[in-house]
């Protein structure tokens, strides 16, 4: 029986970027607005973010920016991001503190989904060890070491688990080595899982395109884990919540109200 009480999707800041960027080989010249999301579960034993977003101080101090987005590795420039759109603010509007977060679950380390670990480092921090491993040697543009300059406690897995009853990771390798989608069975209704960036928007689960970014271009593995994803969903009654999908992400905003 799940332990699960509440769900909140948490907009943390978006990104305008080329649409390529999420579907792998289309969309060129197509502009998008990215929603870069947080989710907040609450279960009786505690409560999970998966994803924390962007480090706030990399994207609003100008010389930090210039470092990390402004230079070719970043074509589109910075995420945006306002002071009410850092975790810890939004969890305020929650009446929850920071220290009120119990575990991180990083589906993966990209700066856009890890960026502001050090804002919540008092948590246990869920991370794959392929993934952990991807970030250290900095395996593509995504990753920024300096995310990760404070001491973190990090628990580190190697295959699917339940982080609680009702909670479950899920193995999605393609888009980086150790990617980890969510499964969340809520008390009454449809379970959700969350895709992360397995699929970034709903066209790449019904078209079947892999990310614009795949693990040593192994693009095979990015579409085994949506084909992986649209089984679960099939088996479990599961909707299948898309990363950066906007108008899906508008579809569900209900915050500060909460799914349960």
């Amino acid at each position: 029986m799940t332990q699960v009480k509440k769900f909140w999707p948490i907009l943390t800041g978006t990104h305008r970027y080329e649409k390529t960027l999420s579907t792998r080989g289309h969309g060129k010249g197509v502009i998008i607005d990215a929603p870069i999301l947080a989710y907040l579960i609450e279960t009786a034993n505690g409560r999970i973010l998966y994803d924390v977003g962007c480090d706030y101080n990399k994207v609003t101090d100008p010389l930090k920016r210039k470092v990390f987005y402004e230079h070719e590795g970043f074509p589109f420039g910075p995420p945006q991001m306002t002071e009410e759109q850092r975790l810890p603010n939004r969890l305020s509007e929650l009446g929850l503190q920071k220290e009120d977060v119990d575990v991180v679950f990083c589906g993966h380390l990209h700066f856009d989904h890890a960026g502001g670990i050090c804002e919540m480092c008092h948590a246990e921090v869920h991370v794959h060890k392929k993934e952990l491993e991807a970030a250290k040697a900095l395996a593509d543009d995504a990753y920024f070491s300096e995310d990760f300059d404070c001491p973190i406690n990090w628990k580190i897995y190697d295959k699917e688990y339940d982080l609680a009853p009702g909670v479950r990771a899920i193995e999605t390798p393609g888009h980086t080595a150790g990617h980890m989608s969510m499964l969340i069975e809520l008390p009454k209704g449809k379970p959700i899982l969350l895709a992360g960036d397995a699929a970034d928007l709903s066209e790449n689960l019904e078209k079947e395109i892999a990310p614009g970014l795949c693990w040593q271009d192994n693009e095979a593995m990015a579409i085994e884990s949506i084909r992986k994803l649209k089984a679960l969903a099939l088996h479990t009654g599961a909707d299948i919540w898309p990363n950066h999908d906007m108008k899906y992400f508008e579809s569900k905003n209900c915050f500060p109200k909460y799914f349960a």
